[in-house]
């Protein structure tokens, strides 16, 4: 908690805070990558740098922190906590990294804020930032405890085995693993983080979704090459997408990851989106190898079938599963001889007989999610039993932090393509 010292500052500060906080973010990354810039190789994803959706992503953190210090003083938002743990887990952050981190925001606090940062005011400011980071600390410490790992272990070299072109702009990669330390079977749901040497020597690391069940000896997961679309494109999905072959070896980190399926035994309902079928098919994967016999059911939306990734093992799951069924969209619609209910358009849950006391996993665009998770709220899904995973910066985070108590069971996740 806050002292009493502190409270009234942050309360009277953090207006002007939080209206200058992307401005903070931005001059806080310009200046760690110029006192720093052994980060940029395996730690920070460039591309968000110059998409700026990770200064934005790391301000909403902030202000949802500090703003729950002052509104629920005996709750920390939980959910926001988690989702930066396990990314940070996933890249195998140390915590001498956040004084390092510090230094520079708080530089970059005083350079935007000037003289209205006084000495009173950096003190209570500081107090925010090491709740925070302890916070944090603690649960990465339990996350390389539970794995028994340090933060420099959390790293082994896997051997592409297969290569597979799901789709004109998919592919997936089955890795086989090139030692004989065992493989810590992962949870559904959970992706892994890849560290990619791009051609100037600087390692890239991106989060991609486990797609399928692990068996001990490999791990899968899809990548979608991104198109810039006027700006440029992916380095790392084009890289590995068009250079990456079977027989090379690729840095992989441990599986972490809090958007997992729950083992309580409920109804489940998947919807997704174009790529975000991608942690759907790692739990569905997951359920079939348990020979589960609960009802699921798999709510999907794409362009056409040509673009559905992974549609052969998540159908064939699918099949497997006795209690499972699928509802398809089709923007374009046309035909189609997939096992599943084919509908044209987008997805409409008036369409689909929902079964009650559910549990809810979404993943797809930031609208999809939004627009399918509006509508399972107005149907009376309470908003703890929707569960939702973001490829990239989660920009989505501060907004519902804002709306529902801190500290809810509704969580957020992480990747990037």
């Amino acid at each position: 908690m806050l002292s009493d010292r502190s409270r009234p500052v942050i309360e009277a500060t953090l207006p002007v805070v939080a209206e200058n906080i992307e401005e903070i973010a931005t001059r806080f990354y310009g200046h760690l990558f110029g006192e720093h810039p052994e980060l940029i190789d395996g730690v920070f994803n460039r591309g968000n740098q110059a998409e700026k959706t990770q200064q934005m992503a790391l301000a909403g953190s902030v202000a949802v922190f500090a703003t729950s210090l002052v509104k629920v003083p005996e709750q920390l938002p939980e959910h926001l906590l988690s989702r930066i743990a396990h990314k940070h887990a996933s890249l195998g952050i140390t915590p001498a990294q956040y004084d390092v981190v510090h230094d520079n925001l708080f530089w970059a606090i005083a350079d935007v804020l000037g003289d209205a940062v006084t000495p009173e005011v950096a003190a209570a400011w500081d107090e925010v930032y090491w709740l925070m980071a302890y916070a944090l600390i603690n649960q990465e410490r339990g996350l390389y405890s539970a794995r028994g790992v340090r933060p420099e272990t959390v790293w082994r070299e896997w051997e592409v085995a297969e290569k597979v072109q799901e789709t004109d702009d998919v592919v997936t990669f089955r890795m086989r693993r090139t030692d004989d330390r065992l493989v810590k079977t992962s949870l559904p749901g959970q992706y892994v983080t890849v560290q990619v040497p791009m051609p100037d020597g600087v390692r890239q690391p991106r989060q991609y979704s486990l797609t399928k069940a692990d068996d001990g000896e490999h791990r899968q997961f899809s990548v979608k090459r991104v198109h810039g679309g006027g700006k440029p494109d992916g380095e790392v999905s084009n890289f590995l997408c068009e250079r990456v072959q079977v027989g090379d070896r690729l840095t992989m980190s441990l599986p972490f990851g809090d958007v997992v399926l729950d083992d309580s035994g409920r109804p489940v309902v998947f919807a997704s989106a174009g790529i975000g079928i991608t942690p759907m098919a790692g739990m569905l994967s997951h359920l079939a190898a348990a020979g589960s016999h609960l009802p699921i059911t798999l709510l999907h939306a794409d362009l056409d079938e040509a673009s559905f990734a992974l549609r052969d093992q998540v159908l064939e799951d699918i099949r497997y599963l006795p209690g499972a069924s699928a509802h398809v969209w089709f923007e374009r619609g046309g035909e189609s001889t997939l096992p599943a209910e084919i509908h044209s358009g987008q997805v409409d849950l008036d369409d689909v007989k929902l079964p009650d006391d559910a549990g809810y996993y979404l993943c797809g665009p930031l609208p999809f999610m939004q627009a399918v998770r509006s509508a399972l709220i107005d149907r009376g899904v309470p908003a703890r039993d929707i569960q939702y995973e973001v490829f990239g910066p989660d920009l989505w985070q501060a907004d519902l932090a804002t709306e529902e108590t801190p500290g809810a069971s509704e969580r957020s996740g992480r990747h990037s393509a």
